[in-house]
């Protein structure tokens, strides 16, 4: 299995553990990343407020780039992953948007027709490797150990291409998979303060405090994410919660770290190091 790999601004920077995670994880499973060649940013949700018409055409660039080389485009970032779906979905339904775009494309000496696929690693995990054959790769497994699985609001809304909008359940088999458990999270696709928590932080660090602390009143010794803003707020507001509510000290991680423990991947390929509350729990004996 090969895809392209568009890693996003997000996954080179402060989500860099996704990145390592990730790539150490879909190796260890034979499932080729190719990272995209001279990619660009995807606008994420702010330049709509900017330039939609811009903003359609930095992500129709990159739906162009991926499409000329006739593979599914794996976009990790929530953010990253609805822009992609939100401009394919505007291109299709607006003639004379597609027409701006795609204009500006070929001034560009790109092409887009529509026919790539945009793909979350959940997505791919799933229903292209399969669960069968991770359980038949875990070596570690991870029992003993509950988390709270965190989708965030991006990746099922508006757009459910592959999990319930309401009720998402792909990571938690996945982690089930791995050998955890899953604690009954209903916060998993409530926000986490997105970028509130630099403009309106009292907003920001209110949403951000009432998820940590419901996973860990639930018995969650951390919060598993896909997202890297959501890593980003829960885990690196967590003083700023404590001076303003209480200290719960909850380490914040991705999934393809779980899974990457599980399948026996030393913790120093995964990306623990970068996270600032301490995984030491999660990462005992291993």
């Amino acid at each position: 299995m090969k895809y392209l790999y568009f890693p996003g601004c997000s996954l080179k920077g402060t989500g860099k553990a996704y990145e390592e995670s990730l790539l150490a994880v879909f190796g260890a499973l034979g499932v080729e990343l190719q990272e995209l060649e001279d990619w660009n940013c995807c606008g994420a949700t702010a330049y709509m407020s900017v330039d939609e018409t811009k903003s359609y055409a930095l992500a129709g660039r990159i739906l162009a780039l991926a499409e000329r080389e006739r593979l599914d485009v794996v976009a990790p970032c929530s953010a990253c992953y609805l822009v992609l779906n939100k401009t394919q979905k505007s291109l299709q339904e607006h003639p004379e948007l597609h027409r701006k775009v795609t204009g500006a494309l070929q001034a560009a000496g790109l092409d887009y027709k529509g026919t790539v696929k945009v793909r979350h690693p959940l997505d791919v995990l799933m229903n292209d490797v399969g669960l069968d054959a991770i359980k038949q790769k875990i070596t570690s497994p991870m029992a003993g150990h509950k988390f709270a699985p965190y989708y965030g609001c991006q990746i099922v809304r508006p757009y459910a291409t592959f999990d319930d909008q309401h009720n998402p359940v792909t990571m938690d088999q996945i982690l089930q998979a791995s050998g955890a458990e899953c604690v009954e999270y209903p916060h998993k696709t409530r926000c986490c303060g997105g970028s509130l928590t630099g403009t309106v932080p009292e907003v920001g660090l209110r949403l951000a405090y009432i998820l940590i602390k419901e996973a860990k009143q639930r018995g969650a010794e951390a919060i598993v994410t896909v997202c890297p803003l959501c890593q980003f707020n829960l885990d690196g507001y967590q003083d700023a919660i404590a001076k303003k509510y209480e200290r719960v000290d909850l380490p914040i991680l991705y999934f393809t770290q779980i899974l990457g423990l599980a399948l026996g991947l030393p913790a120093a390929d995964l990306g623990f190091k970068r996270g600032i509350i301490s995984a030491e729990a999660v990462l005992a004996g291993r």
